[in-house]
C-alpha cells in the first residue's frame, strides 16, 4: 500500500486557508471521499494485491469484505502466478513468480523474493509444503519447525528419541485432515532402518513396522499430493542381484498413505532412468496432481541433454496414470552453462496456463573455465517452441570449508528449493501444546 502514487484518489490534502469548512463538509456528507475499501477493483488486484507478500495474507483479507474477495481472486485463485515460499542460501523466503508468453519477451518473467524474518534465527535447508503448512528441516536435520503462514504460530517438534542428520521426512494429512509427520531412515543411508510417524493431535511419535524392499536415494525430496507423500525409489539390491547393471535396476514411484499409515505398492513411472548423471524430482500441481522431472544429460559435461516433465491424470495410493506435458533438447543452450544437479536441484513448479515449467538450480557450470566462475541461483523458464529465459535471482556462496593442511578449498554450491505446490492459506492450529501438569498426590 505503500509504494501507491499519492494524488486525491488516495489522500485529500489541501493548503485552502477554508480547510476546516471543507472537513466539515465532507462529514456531513457534502464532498464525497474515497475510502481504502472503495478503490476500484483493478487498482487493488494490479498495484496492491499483487505486490503483497504472501505472509501478509491475513491482514490484508481482514481489511474489508471486498478485499477479502478480491484476494480470493487475485492471489489465491490466480492460474497466472505462483505464490509459494523457497529455501535460498538456507533462509526461508516467500516468493511470487509470474509467467507471461504474450507481448515483448523482456516481459516475459517478473519475481518477487522476500525474506522471512521469523524464521531468520533458524538455517532451514528444506522446506515441505501440504495443506497450508510448511515442515523446515533445520540445516544440520536436527531440529523440526512447523510453520502456519497465515496463522503466523510455529512449533517445534520434539524427537522421540533424537533426529539424525541422515533423516528424511514427509508431511501429510489423514482422511480427518490431522497432519502428521513421517520421519524415516532407510538402508541407502547406511545406517539402521527407521520409520516412525508423528501426530499433530496428540503431540506424540509412533515407531512404524516397516520392512521397505526399496531403496529412495538420499537427496530425493518427495511430494505431498491429496494427503499422501510420494517418493521417487530404486529397487533394493540383495544377494544375488546386488550384481545387477545399473540399467536393470527397477524404479518406480512409491506413496505413503497417511490415513493408512502404510506404504502402498510399487507405481510405475514414465520413463526408466539410469541413475548416472540423471535429475529425477517431484512436484505437487494444486494438491491435485503430481508431477515429474527427467533430465538426462548429453554425451558429455559440456553438452546438455534433454527435459521430459510427466503429470498425472490419476494419482492414487495403489494407482498412477501420466500425460507428457513437456519434453525440451536442451542441446541449443549448452553454452549458458545449465546443467541440472543429480542430487540437489532441479526443484520446479509447472505453470498449465502457460504451457511452461520453471525448474530452480544454479547456473554457471562451465568447467573448462579456470578459475571456477561465480555461480548463481537461477529459475529457468522453459516451454515449448524453443522457449527458454534464465532468471538470476542471488549469487550462490561457496559453503566449502578449506583444508587447513592441504589449504584446498572445495566447490560446495547449494540450490535454492522451492515448494512446488502454489500456497492455500489455512487454519489450522500449530501453537505450542502446552505440557501436561502431574496431579500432586494427598
Amino acid at each position: 500500500i505503500c509504494d501507491l502514487p499519492q494524488g486525491p484518489l488516495y489522500t485529500h490534502k489541501t493548503e485552502n486557508p477554508n480547510s476546516k469548512r471543507l472537513r466539515r463538509l465532507s462529514r456531513v456528507g457534502r464532498m464525497p471521499t474515497t475510502g481504502i475499501c472503495d478503490l476500484p477493483q483493478k487498482l487493488i488486484g494490479e498495484k496492491i494485491l499483487t505486490r503483497i507478500p504472501v505472509t501478509s495474507l491475513r491482514q490484508v483479507r481482514s481489511t474489508c469484505k471486498s478485499w477479502d474477495a478480491l484476494t480470493k481472486r487475485w492471489i489465491l485463485g490466480s492460474t497466472e502466478q505462483f505464490v509459494g515460499f523457497m529455501t535460498m542460501n538456507y533462509k526461508v523466503c516467500s516468493l511470487r513468480f509470474l509467467v507471461k508468453q504474450k507481448g515483448d519477451k523482456k516481459d516475459l518473467v517478473d519475481v518477487s523474493i522476500n525474506q522471512v524474518d521469523l524464521l531468520n534465527q533458524v538455517e532451514v535447508s528444506e522446506i515441505l509444503h501440504s495443506y497450508g503448512l510448511l515442515l523446515c528441516v533445520a540445516k544440520d536435520k536436527l531440529k523440526l519447525l512447523v510453520w502456519n503462514p497465515y496463522l503466523y504460530q510455529t512449533r517445534w517438534i520434539r524427537p522421540r528419541t533424537k533426529f539424525n542428520d541422515r533423516d528424511k521426512y514427509a508431511l501429510g494429512y489423514d482422511m480427518n485432515h490431522n497432519h502428521k509427520i513421517l520421519r524415516f531412515m532407510d538402508y541407502y543411508t547406511g545406517g539402521p532402518e527407521e520409520y516412525e510417524i508423528y501426530n499433530f493431535s496428540s503431540d506424540s511419535w509412533k515407531v512404524l513396522d516397516v520392512t521397505p524392499h526399496w531403496e529412495i536415494p538420499p537427496c530425493h525430496r518427495g511430494a505431498s499430493v491429496k494427503g499422501n507423500a510420494y517418493f521417487y525409489a530404486q529397487e533394493k539390491l540383495c544377494g544375488d542381484d546386488a550384481g545387477k547393471a545399473i540399467e536393470e535396476i527397477e524404479d518406480f514411484l512409491l506413496c505413503f498413505d497417511f490415513t493408512r499409515e502404510k506404504f502402498g505398492p510399487r507405481l510405475p513411472l514414465p520413463f526408466h532412468s539410469v541413475g548416472d548423471d540423471e535429475c529425477v524430482t517431484l512436484s505437487c500441481v494444486r494438491d491435485e496432481q503430481l508431477a515429474v522431472l527427467y533430465y538426462q544429460e548429453g554425451m558429455n559435461d559440456h553438452s546438455c541433454g534433454k527435459v521430459e516433465i510427466w503429470v498425472t491424470t490419476r494419482i492414487e495410493p495403489d494407482r498412477v496414470s501420466w500425460s507428457s506435458f513437456l519434453k525440451v533438447d536442451m542441446s541449443p543452450f549448452a553454452l549458458t552453462g545449465v546443467k541440472f544437479d543429480e542430487e540437489d536441484g532441479g526443484s520446479f513448479f509447472i505453470n498449465e496456463q502457460e504451457k511452461v515449467a520453471v525448474v530452480f538450480d544454479l547456473d554457471g557450470h562451465i568447467p573448462t573455465l579456470k578459475p571456477a566462475p561465480a555461480r548463481y541461483h537461477t529459475a529457468f523458464v522453459i516451454g515449448q517452441d524453443g522457449l527458454f529465459e534464465s532468471v538470476r535471482l542471488a549469487e550462490a556462496p561457496n559453503f566449502g570449508k578449506r583444508c587447513p593442511r592441504t589449504g584446498y578449498l572445495p566447490l560446495i554450491h547449494i540450490p535454492a528449493l522451492v515448494c512446488s505446490s502454489s500456497y492455500r492459506p489455512s487454519l489450522v492450529q500449530v501453537k505450542q501444546p502446552g505440557r501436561k501438569r502431574k496431579r500432586s498426590r494427598v
